[in-house]
């Protein structure tokens, strides 16, 4: 039988780009009742960056690509964050989220129980840990100033195991910017927590140590740009602490993970975790090694809601697609009961389930880098690098991360953003849903757990280290809806 190709191009004239875009935007100015084009279209971001209503080829940019193959049946890590101040339910948490499709869990430490799990030893560690096989699945830490205390608990627990997959995640710096101060010179913490980790590395090949991430400029209300410039500052200020505490560079790069965060704005979050290798690309270049980043990425608790809580589940989604069509190694997605408080079973298995149809029903991760090669995300990607690259030089040159965030430098350009956006969503020019927009007037609170957090607090070590407190304007985190909520 013979086949005929129809050629379907024939039908359209052949333009080059600008007279294209010149036709095109005639036609739309004429329904812009008087505005022109960009006026009307065009998009600035909190970031100072412009989104173009229309992008052609003229627009296109060459951005790192990330071209690696990913595993088909499991392309990121689904990680579980595990929070429950009682180290028992911890524990099973941990084991019911393994045995129904994560991958990973991350263990939020806080004696106190107010804050995560009661943990003040190894012991406590071991029993919040029971059952989970730890040279199998990877546990992560997240322990603030006790990182280091809670790095050598959990090599404890793994046992000398030497290929156990440890994410210790020390990471002094988010603490110090989120709270403000730090028991002891915050450069003691640093050095402390390298010096840890160098010895712990000795032990556990494949472990990781600092977890960079500019997390605290996020939840802060920050931009995308202030972001991932304190990521990359911290970095290399954890690097080079690897480096004085014996590690050559190479190895101190091959043992820091990136964290993003994400929230519900899935374009620019695609863009983000792109940008983030591509600065990772660029400071291992300037530092003379080729290791490649490793990216963790979480869900943004400031983009949460109270009211309709449901509608949370929407934005997890979006973080999530952002994250695995990003590249992202790891991707850890809330509940959408966080703001409210600690999350039933029924909220785990939603976070958990959002990504597993993200994964084994969308099949996001079988395509290398799908973003590439769109001129909207390639030059949105290039616009966040470049910006965030141009505030990371001036934290540099004004003496390292550490100096930037004690003469406010980070907070100031963190407090500007906050209030650019947090007057956008007052005027509805953005907008929340199920707050700003479209409430539910039938509203019922969804369930969560109620516990009396002290009731599981334990004696933990006291983190202070010799010599004066290091004191910085703190990057309090907020929630965008909270200032609509109680209307």
């Amino acid at each position: 039988m013979t086949q005929t190709a129809t050629p379907l191009a024939d039908d359209f004239a052949v333009s080059d780009d600008a007279t294209v875009r010149a036709r095109w935007t005639a036609l739309v100015e004429k329904t812009l009742k008087g505005q022109s084009f960009d006026e009307a279209l065009t998009v600035l971001t909190p970031d100072g960056l412009t989104i173009q209503p229309l992008y052609t080829a003229a627009d296109g940019v060459s951005v790192a690509r990330d071209l690696r193959t990913r595993d088909a049946d499991r392309p990121w890590d689904l990680r579980m964050r595990i929070a429950h101040p009682d180290s028992e339910r911890a524990a099973r948490d941990s084991l019911v989220d393994l045995q129904n499709g994560a991958a990973s869990v991350l263990l939020a430490v806080d004696p106190t129980g107010a804050q995560g799990v009661a943990i003040g030893s190894a012991d406590d560690l071991a029993r919040a840990l029971d059952g989970v096989l730890i040279d199998l699945a990877p546990v992560a830490l997240d322990a603030g100033y006790l990182g280091p205390k809670a790095a050598d608990w959990l090599g404890a627990v793994a046992k000398g195991a030497p290929n156990a997959p440890l994410a210790f995640h020390m990471d002094p710096l988010t603490t110090f910017g989120q709270t403000g101060t730090s028991p002891g010179p915050i450069e003691s913490h640093v050095f402390n927590a390298a010096t840890v980790g160098a010895r712990l590395s000795t032990t556990y090949a494949r472990a990781s140590l600092f977890l960079a991430t500019g997390r605290a400029a996020h939840e802060a209300g920050g931009s995308n740009v202030e972001e991932l410039a304190l990521m990359t500052a911290s970095a290399l200020a954890y690097a080079k602490a690897l480096v004085r505490s014996g590690l050559t560079m190479e190895e101190a790069f091959r043992r820091i993970v990136l964290g993003v965060s994400l929230d519900g704005e899935y374009f620019t979050g695609v863009a983000k975790v792109r940008a983030a290798r591509a600065l990772w690309a660029r400071l291992a270049e300037a530092c003379g090694v080729s290791e490649p980043a490793v990216i963790e990425a979480r869900s943004s608790a400031r983009m949460l809601t109270t009211k309709d809580a449901w509608t949370n589940l929407l934005r997890l989604t979006s973080a999530g697609f952002a994250g695995a069509v990003g590249g992202a190694d790891v991707v850890v997605l809330g509940t959408f009961t966080d703001a409210i408080g600690l999350p039933t079973a029924f909220a785990r298995r939603q976070a958990r389930n959002t990504q597993l149809v993200l994964m084994e029903e969308s099949h996001l991760g079988r395509v290398a880098d799908p973003a590439g090669g769109s001129w909207y995300l390639d030059s949105l990607t290039d616009q966040i690098a470049r910006g965030a690259w141009a505030l990371f030089q001036s934290i540099e040159a004004a003496g390292g991360v550490i100096k930037a965030l004690e003469i406010g430098q980070i907070a100031t350009a963190v407090g500007l953003a906050r209030d650019t956006q947090a007057a956008a969503f007052a005027d509805k020019s953005r907008k929340i849903l199920g707050v700003t927009v479209f409430p539910n007037a039938e509203d019922k609170p969804a369930e969560v757990e109620t516990v009396d957090s002290s009731a599981f607090a334990v004696e933990g070590p006291d983190p202070r280290l010799p010599g004066p407190d290091s004191h910085c304007p703190p990057l309090t985190p907020i929630r965008f809806a909270a200032a609509f909520e109680g209307a």
